[in-house]
């Protein structure tokens, strides 16, 4: 299958002004795929975006972590996608690319849509075997069908458990608060997995969250983890530039604290999607996910 790059996708903005990725252990790449919505499109365009908001962070030096991750990382710019086939040819595509990266290196998607997860989590269940999942969001998406459709941004999470990508008992869900039926909403709990509500964590913050990070430690302990923010785990007063936004949702300071307070699991990447430049305001939903980014990156790189 031949594919090009598209006009929008990067070639030159790169995330802290990281240096074009070679053999760095570190990688940020972005996955400009937007094509499984049910609202608003527009995600495809958000590695661009928040490439351009992690400018901000000049010398990225993180103030908890006192690391930053210049010099140990490297942009792949946006894969190679061909955006008007059929998602499971997406699919394919995004995980080829995806497994040859994380071969390499520790790796953080910047999405693109939340569909974009299965490809990156079939291709890391290749290379590090069944995995934790720690994954923020306003959904559940453990619907069995999408309005109809088989798959969709809203059917990943349910995918991944009935592949056996990721194990149901190690699986942790933070943020969620939507509108839906119950067997979707607790799905992941029924399966013996972990979900913090929106609801429960209101109020929560700093060391309010200490009790739920030991609990969700206790629940993956070393088992190999893969994370996935959909920015819109974040209430739309700190991010509006999303497709599916949902009120009463996280703040960035308790997002921040729990990357932070989890960073020493056992993490073998992230993803980062659903960030919608043409809906935001004053960068605030980039600049959230930038933040969110590097703060995981100087998680891991301070590890070292």
């Amino acid at each position: 299958m031949t594919t090009t790059r598209f006009a929008y996708a990067a070639s030159t903005n790169r995330f802290l002004a990281a240096p074009e990725l070679l053999e760095q252990p570190f990688a940020v790449v972005g996955v400009p795929f937007d094509g499984a919505v049910t609202n608003r499109p527009g995600a495809r365009f958000g590695p661009q975006d928040i490439r351009r908001a992690s400018l901000m962070l000049c010398d990225g030096i993180h103030p908890h972590f006192n690391v930053s991750p210049l010099g140990v990382l490297g942009d792949g710019y946006d894969m190679a996608l061909p955006n008007a086939s059929p998602l499971p040819v997406v699919r394919e595509a995004i995980q080829t690319q995806a497994a040859a990266l994380m071969a390499r290196h520790h790796c953080v998607f910047l999405g693109g849509d939340h569909s974009v997860t299965l490809p990156l989590l079939r291709a890391a269940k290749a290379q590090f075997g069944e995995l934790a999942l720690i994954h923020f969001d306003a959904h559940c998406d453990t619907w069995s069908d999408h309005f109809g459709e088989p798959s969709g941004h809203g059917t990943w999470t349910y995918e991944a458990l009935t592949e056996g990508l990721v194990s149901p008992q190690h699986t942790v869900q933070i943020g969620l608060r939507s509108s839906g039926e119950r067997a979707a909403r607790e799905y992941v709990q029924d399966q013996g997995g972990l979900i913090f509500t929106a609801r429960q964590l209101r109020g929560l913050d700093g060391g309010a969250l200490v009790p739920v990070v030991a609990q969700i430690a206790q629940r993956i302990g070393h088992r190999p983890c893969y994370l996935t923010l959909d920015i819109d785990c974040l209430d739309p007063a700190f991010a509006p530039g999303t497709g599916t936004p949902e009120p009463g949702g996280l703040t960035s300071s308790q997002v921040l604290t729990l990357l932070e307070d989890l960073s020493p699991l056992n993490l073998i990447g992230m993803d980062c999607v659903e960030v919608a430049p043409a809906y935001d305001h004053a960068e605030l939903t980039s600049s959230a996910a930038a933040a969110f980014v590097w703060t995981y990156l100087c998680g891991q790189v301070a590890k070292r």
